[in-house]
């Protein structure tokens, strides 16, 4: 493509952001062409992997627009969001306190200058260290989950003077290459090894394991870190004495503790935090996902003061050019407050156990398909036989107006993690659907 090729398409494009699509030939045009991108220009074969491509009949389902829980195409199609994101919309899509916080910040400044201090990050990272457990003092704003997780294990790192990780199998704390480390899917990271170590894995839920590794292995370890509840394994929930036995081992070892809260945190679980339900306080914490409200992405990583002193000698040890922006600020002030006044752990507590019931039910009905479920709060996981019936369980739901995905490291567990304000309407519309699909799958 030449220069004025470029220029040409350009317009075209900008077109569509500032004026839409209005007849169906151009929507049609844009799923077509939307499809070929990706597979020209994105990560090829990945199209083949996407409902909304495999699912959706004639033309391929093109993210459009939506609210609350409800998502619409560019064809005008609808789907109960029940996958929210993998976690970024708790608070729905396009919830207008946060949209409106952005807008506000968008007509007043959009990027900082770098030198004069933003009131914004300030007050964001004051409002973090209010609300984290335990005696948490400071914070670090980056653009996203994997950007705290990475911050976490470097200012772990420089503050412990030791280079290693405790970390659990299937475990999902992000793929840049730090983070990466982390993973526990194998076939995410041998084919960019070597990455950063010593990294020594544990069962998830089993504190004997960690108390063998830090025997041996303590004057090596920076930090254990761990999911509270592990998200992207099928949320899987560990034993009620495994985060008070994390937080003595690491204690008796003089080890740092890393809760990574990017999925679980902020009301997600049925709590405030994750580690709220066993009364833990960790060293450090990091927050993503839910944190942007739905509207920009953001991550942060927080921990205690005598932690972050180790970064005093030079504060520039460890900085983002976009990491705390104010758009992305406005938008996560505006989400805690909504959580916060709203109390949404406590309805993400009250929708969980009416999902849990009913899902409960339809395993009980059709156990040759659905074989349990489990999780906290909206972070759910139903569980399949196998990978092909898991699959046919989410296309099935694609197919029938409900958006869920499996997960990237159990790819025999379907997520059900929708906003924590879907009405019980949805959640009953959607039982229906499921009872529908599970029905189908399992006649002889």
């Amino acid at each position: 493509m030449g220069f004025e090729d470029a220029v040409r398409r350009s317009k075209e494009m900008l077109d569509v952001v500032l004026g839409g699509i209005e007849s169906g030939e151009a929507r049609d045009r844009l799923a077509k062409q939307t499809v070929n991108d990706f597979d020209d220009h994105f990560t090829p074969g990945l199209t083949r992997y996407r409902k909304s491509v495999t699912e959706a009949g004639d033309f391929a389902a093109i993210e459009w627009t939506g609210d609350g829980s409800i998502v619409v195409d560019a064809k005008g199609r609808e789907w109960i969001d029940c996958l929210g994101g993998f976690g970024i919309y708790s608070l729905g899509i396009r919830h207008p306190e946060i949209v409106a916080a952005v807008r506000a910040q968008l007509d007043r400044n959009p990027m900082p200058t770098q030198e004069l201090l933003d009131p914004f990050k300030a007050m964001l990272c004051a409002l973090l260290a209010e609300i984290a457990p335990g005696d948490i003092t400071n914070v670090f704003v980056a653009n996203s989950g994997t950007e705290a997780v990475e911050g976490a294990m470097k200012i772990a790192r420089v503050s412990s003077g030791r280079p290693g990780f405790v970390v659990a199998e299937a475990a999902f704390h992000g793929k840049t290459l730090g983070a990466l480390s982390l993973m526990g899917k194998e076939a995410f990271r041998t084919t960019v090894e070597p990455l950063l170590g010593p990294v020594w894995r544990v069962p998830f839920g089993d504190a004997a394991a960690v108390d063998a590794i830090l025997r041996a292995h303590a004057a090596d370890v920076a930090a254990v870190v761990m999911e509270p509840i592990q998200g992207e394994a099928g949320a899987v929930v560990p034993p009620d004495d495994f985060w008070p036995s994390l937080r003595a081992l690491c204690d008796r070892y003089g080890v740092l503790l890393i809760a990574d809260e990017v999925q679980t945190g902020l009301g997600r679980t049925g709590r405030l935090w994750g580690v709220d339900h066993w009364d833990i306080a960790p060293d450090i914490i990091t927050s993503a996902k839910a944190l942007g409200g739905g509207v920009m992405p953001i991550g942060a990583v927080a921990g205690r003061a005598g932690i972050w002193k180790a970064l005093e000698p030079n504060p520039f040890l460890h900085t983002s050019t976009f990491g705390g922006n104010p758009l992305a600020c406005a938008a996560a002030i505006a989400s805690i407050h909504v959580i916060l006044r709203d109390r949404l752990w406590e309805r993400a507590e009250k929708t969980g156990a009416r999902f849990t019931a009913a899902l409960t039910d339809l395993a009980d009905r059709y156990p040759r398909v659905l074989t349990g479920v489990r999780g906290k709060g909206l972070l759910l996981g139903m569980m399949f036989p196998d990978h092909e019936t898991g699959y046919k369980v989410a296309s099935g739901l694609f197919r029938r107006g409900v958006l869920v995905a499996g997960t990237q490291v159990s790819a025999t567990t379907i997520r059900i993690e929708p906003a924590l304000t879907i009405p019980d309407d949805l959640v009953d519309e959607t039982i229906g659907r499921l009872d529908e699909t599970l029905a189908e799958l399992d006649r002889p």
